[in-house]
């Protein structure tokens, strides 16, 4: 039996409602296999200079990163694994090709009771929970919770304070590419940051072990 992915996991009975080109990105990846998309993000960050020092220590750790930038090439990787707890995880990797070099932002995407929780960052330096609907054929993740980790501390920010993130993907039938887009606004500030493009994604299967060669025998 195929293994239910955490998206499948969050969104139950709805995700077949899902359109069928975005199946692959949302289902379980084969162990020992990898998901990879590639694509260009029309724009990266937030012109809101004022923000970029907070934005420079969280780039430190691959949350978000102190740009402003349009037509950024980008590449994502993922992959399943075991999340300690006995049920599965998926880990994405995103490349983003900026001016000024290649930035990497990380994280690990966990279903828990019906909701979604992602740990973004090294060592999940930000941790957000997620409800999940199917809208017109895409997904659609609202963040109901954000914290911050320092150390061993998990740090709430209060719902009056958090920042509401918003992941949408679709499928473009026209453009025949995946199309996501994240934004994050505040209360009383408005959009904080955003990043949004098209790309293509593919699984690539684990190549199957070679048959070991018999070993010629000896001569003496």
């Amino acid at each position: 039996m195929p293994a239910t992915s955490v998206y499948q996991a969050a969104l139950g009975p709805d995700f077949p409602a899902l359109h069928p080109r975005l199946h692959a990105y949302f289902s379980a990846v084969p162990a020992g296999a990898v998901g990879t998309g590639s694509g260009v993000f029309d724009v990266v960050g937030t012109p809101k200079r004022w923000l970029w020092p907070a934005l420079w220590v969280l780039g430190l750790a691959g949350v978000l990163f102190p740009v402003w930038q349009h037509n950024v090439p980008f590449t994502v990787e993922n992959r399943s694994r075991g999340d300690g707890a006995g049920s599965r995880a998926v880990t994405a990797r995103r490349r983003f090709h900026l001016t000024g070099g290649d930035r990497v932002m990380t994280d690990v995407m966990r279903a828990r009771n019906g909701e979604l929780v992602d740990s973004i960052g090294s060592g999940g330096l930000v941790r957000a929970r997620f409800s999940a609907r199917v809208v017109d054929g895409g997904l659609v993740l609202r963040s109901t919770h954000v914290a911050v980790r320092l150390g061993r501390l998990t740090l709430p920010i209060p719902a009056r304070l958090s920042p509401v993130v918003v992941l949408s993907e679709q499928f473009d039938d026209d453009a025949d590419a995946q199309r996501v887009r994240v934004t994050i606004d505040a209360p009383g500030l408005g959009r904080l940051y955003e990043y949004g493009g098209n790309f293509a994604y593919t699984v690539a299967s684990p190549a199957p072990a070679r048959p070991s060669e018999p070993k010629e025998p000896d001569h003496e």
